[in-house]
C-alpha cells in the first residue's frame, strides 16, 4: 500500500469561498477575470445561446412524431421462460417480476417472443404472444393463454 492509494470515506472537499484575499488565489475578481459580460452579476448566456447565430437545435431540421396511440408491452423471449421457470409453472407478468428478471410491467402488459429454445412444459399467460412463441410453447406441450 502506497500514501496515494490511502482514502477516506468521511473526506469531504470544502466549498471555494470567493473573494477573501490575495492570499487564497481568489480574492479580486474572485475567478471571474476582468469585465464582460460573464463577471457581472446575474451574467452569462442561457444554454444553447450561439450569440445571436441561428442556435444548432433550430438548424437542424425536425423528423418523425409520436404516436399517440401506440401500445407499449413488456417482452420477454421465449428462451429466458426456459431459464427462469421449472417445467410444470404457470408463468405470469407478475412471476416475471418476482423473479427478478424484469422491474415493473408496461401499460399494456406482457408479450412473449419466439426467441430461443424452449424444452420445458410452461402455461404462460400473457397479452400477446407472436406466431413463433405460441408454437415453440405448444410444441414443448405447454399451453398459450391470452389474459387482458
Amino acid at each position: 500500500m502506497k500514501l496515494n492509494e490511502l482514502s477516506n470515506p468521511d473526506a469531504k472537499q470544502s466549498k471555494k469561498r470567493l473573494g477573501r484575499g490575495i492570499g487564497s488565489g481568489l480574492g479580486k475578481t474572485s475567478g471571474k477575470g476582468h469585465k464582460g459580460q460573464w463577471a457581472r452579476s446575474g451574467g452569462g448566456v442561457r444554454p444553447g445561446f450561439e450569440g445571436g447565430q441561428m442556435p444548432l437545435t433550430r438548424r437542424i431540421p425536425k423528423r418523425g412524431f409520436t404516436n399517440i396511440f401506440k401500445k407499449e408491452y413488456t417482452v420477454i423471449n421465449v428462451g429466458k421462460l426456459n431459464e427462469l421457470f421449472e417445467a410444470g409453472e404457470t408463468v405470469t407478468a407478475q412471476s416475471i417480476v418476482e423473479k427478478g428478471y424484469i422491474a415493473q410491467i408496461a401499460p399494456y402488459g406482457l408479450k412473449v417472443l419466439g426467441g430461443g429454445e424452449l424444452s420445458k412444459a410452461l402455461t404462460v399467460q400473457a397479452a400477446q404472444f407472436s406466431d413463433s412463441a405460441k408454437a415453440a410453447i405448444e410444441a414443448a406441450g405447454g399451453k398459450a393463454e391470452e389474459v387482458k
